[in-house]
């Protein structure tokens, strides 16, 4: 049967003679060069009559075996459900069911036209360009401040888009009973390197304050094979309800009213940080109502109860909390990376809840995951084809987890910047932990220009920002002091190593590095100590209890376990860098790694372990001996090792104990003794220290301050009075203690 299509062609190469090649892949019937039939507007235009459904074609200047030939990458493949007419271009291998538009102008120029408009507080207008050529992007659905909105999608394959939603009937060319009357078709702008690639459009939406529903409409430069559908905004703040459809949602963030003016994020050393599921940290939670069960709502409602000030922590560390579609559970699946989960509930709740937060003296950090996105529901999956491979331009490979996203892209390293803009000025997030950011998993570039983005041009200079890397790499330290905290694999696989008494991951429970775990992996990764997040457990990890079990019968008695996970809870406490527990922990909660479900009916604040635990929190908001920070404290004077494996027989040589006391600068009273033994027999050892006298503030089983705080007194009988020097101190099975000095 033979067919008959028109091949436009835009020649902006300046073929002087361009000549279309025509093939099929068996080489057979169809392979011929084509001269043009004519010339219009657009450029040159090729009649071709074929017999095959589908073929290949390129161009080139002039006939033969001398002609100039376009690069291979720009090979195009025809079908005939493309249409009897379609346009190719010089620079790209689409082909489009329509004649694609022509830029009308550069968004800089349309900047400056409504730059008067945007609104100033708590309201986040795209500008990331870290290309360093200064491109306003303005992208996503952008209230201006006389009631219009601004629309931006970056998209440089398309053809032509269509601004879609409920002010016009959601009317366009792909509509069931299209009204092109009502059509919004978006205007092409030189956008990102100076390329068109940013559409734009701007509507007064016909019902002030009215929900806006929304969504573009796309022609040509899909992937999947698709000419043209309907897509969802990479800037979308919420979805819709309707799951079919999943609509974006314009949202006017300036709506809520903000009480926490006087917060202000504390600085890294001073971190004591709670990880927690938004679903897991109150569901089931007989002292939170029904309705605020798994909610941002719930959170609130234990913030106001004074929980976490009760316990001493004060960084809330939020795992995701970006939409994934239809899954109940860790939230590591996102779809888009502005979107607000909805089961959480709305983004004013998510708003309530951090301003509560900040108004009891508590930060919150977000979880973002930015090394693969869902593959449930994808709207990034295909949304653009460039022969970047599977998925087109925001993807990279895969992980094991799902799709890599192509980070140390510089448009793709715009959105996810613009993201963590965004959480800060609508949200008021004090900062992020990023999952997995190895460098397999996701390209540094992007973390680099990210804390360059947020820090250092004064978005927001004391924003905290946490990797998850693992294993630790050390390019993320930056200067030391202002560069990424890490979640330390050093730290945590090591601890968990000698709780079970054998290995763990790549740690022994030999004596060997003891020292650099609890000295922040200087000698490993860090260059500071903000460089460091210790923990022994974590939503990725099995409890201390659980884990204990797994090192063979004699360790699997509750009194064994229950030691362990204290003497893990107080490592973490006292190991110079910043704690982290995981939601449960304050309680000794035994349990699988990636469980977000606590029984807190079997839970209390009354339980001998969550006392303890607020006890320990406490001892290190008070003294700055348990969060000393820097370079390298030791060489500073403020750190000297007391006993530890490397040391003389009697100072614990050969063994797995460890020991060190701090001098601060200031107060004497503020010299802190620390003292761990992870053996399962005593341990005797001399102990070279300050004359005077030590107060015993902690040990494994209890704590007790000093007046006003406690009831510890300079007299008691457990504590230290030495001349400098202590003999044969017995340090128990699984045991450790913490001393204060006093003169």
């Amino acid at each position: 049967m033979r067919h008959t299509v028109r091949i436009h062609y835009d020649n902006k190469k300046e073929f002087v003679e361009p000549v279309m090649w025509v093939w099929v892949s068996d080489g057979a019937t169809l392979e011929r060069e084509i001269t043009p039939s004519g010339q219009d507007d657009f450029g040159v235009y090729y009649d071709l009559n074929y017999n095959r459904s589908s073929f290949y074609f390129r161009f080139k200047d002039g006939q033969g075996v001398g002609a100039i030939w376009e690069d291979e990458s720009l090979k195009r493949y025809y079908s005939q459900h493309l249409g009897p007419e379609i346009w190719s271009m010089a620079d790209r291998h689409n082909l489009y069911p329509v004649q694609p538009a022509e830029p009308v102008g550069n968004v800089r120029a349309y900047y400056d036209e409504i730059k008067h408009l945007i609104l100033k507080d708590n309201f986040y207008f795209p500008q990331t360009d870290v290309s360093g050529l200064g491109i306003p992007s303005m992208l996503g659905a952008n209230l201006l401040a006389d009631g219009s909105i601004l629309f931006g999608f970056f998209h440089p394959r398309a053809a032509r888009v269509y601004l879609t939603g409920t002010f016009n009937d959601f009317q366009c060319p792909g509509h069931a009973n299209p009204e092109p009357d009502k059509f919004i078709e978006m205007k092409l702008y030189r956008g990102f390197y100076y390329q068109p690639n940013i559409w734009l459009a701007r509507i007064v939406p016909p019902e002030p304050g009215a929900r806006i529903e929304y969504k573009f409409y796309v022609q040509g430069g899909l992937g999947g094979g698709v000419t043209e559908k309907y897509v969802t905004d990479p800037y979308t703040r919420v979805f819709s309800d309707d799951f079919l459809h999943r609509n974006s949602v314009v949202v006017d963030p300036t709506r809520f009213t903000w009480t926490d003016s006087k917060w202000q994020t504390p600085p890294v050393h001073e971190l004591i940080l709670y990880e927690l599921n938004i679903y897991g940290f109150t569901d089931n939670d007989p002292d939170i109502p029904d309705e605020y069960q798994g909610t941002f709502k719930g959170v609130t409602h234990r913030i106001r109860s004074g929980y976490f000030n009760d316990l001493g922590v004060n960084v809330i560390a939020l795992m995701p909390t970006a939409e994934v579609p239809r899954k109940r559970g860790l939230g590591y699946e996102p779809c888009t990376f502005m979107a607000v989960e909805k089961d959480f509930g709305t983004p004013d709740d998510f708003r309530e809840m951090v301003n509560e937060a900040h108004n009891h003296g508590l930060a919150v950090i977000i979880d973002q995951v930015f090394n693969h996105t869902s593959n449930d529901f994808n709207p990034l999956w295909d949304l653009i084809d460039d022969q970047s491979g599977d998925g087109g331009f925001y993807f990279a490979g895969k992980t094991m987890w799902g799709n890599r996203v192509a980070t140390g892209k510089d448009e793709v390293d715009n959105m996810l910047i613009d993201s963590c803009k965004l959480f800060i000025k609508e949200y008021h997030i004090d900062g992020f932990r990023f999952d997995a950011t190895h460098s397999f998993f996701l390209n540094h570039k992007l973390l680099h220009r990210l804390a360059h983005e947020i820090k250092d041009t004064g978005f927001k200079p004391d924003a905290i920002l946490i990797a998850e890397n693992l294993p630790n790499e050390p390019d993320l330290n930056l200067e030391g002091y202002n560069g990424y905290a890490q979640w330390s694999n050093v730290f945590h696989d090591k601890i968990k190593a000698l709780l079970r008494e054998g290995r763990f991951e790549g740690a022994d429970n030999s004596p060997a590095n003891l020292g650099s775990a609890f000295y922040f992996g200087k000698d490993s990764f860090a260059a500071h100590t903000n460089n460091v997040i210790n923990y022994c457990e974590s939503h990725d990890e099995n409890s201390v209890q659980f884990e204990v079990a797994t090192g063979g019968p004699h360790l699997q008695e509750q009194q064994i376990k229950n030691r362990k996970a204290r003497l893990g809870m107080l490592s973490t406490v006292v190991a110079l860098g910043q704690p982290m527990i995981y939601m449960g922990q304050e309680y000794g909660v035994e349990r699988e790694r990636n469980r977000i479900d606590v029984d807190w009916l079997k839970h209390d604040e009354t339980s001998q372990f969550y006392q303890w635990t607020k006890g320990l929190f406490h001892l290190r908001r008070r003294y700055p001996g348990l969060k000393l920070y820097g370079y390298n404290p030791a060489d500073e004077g403020l750190f000297t090792w007391v006993i530890g494996p490397w040391l003389g027989d009697k100072r614990g040589g050969g063994h797995r104990v460890i020991g060190w006391r701090t001098h601060d600068q200031g107060d004497p009273w503020e010299r802190i003794l620390v003292l761990l033994n992870f053996e399962g027999k005593d341990i005797t050892v001399d102990l070279d220290l300050i004359p005077g006298r030590w107060i015993k503030l902690a040990d494994i089983e209890q704590v007790n301050d000093i007046p006003p705080i406690g009831s510890k007194r300079l007299n008691d009988w457990d504590n230290l009075n030495t001349d400098g020097q202590f003999h044969n101190f017995v340090l128990p099975p699984y045991s450790g203690f913490i001393y204060k000095y006093a003169p």
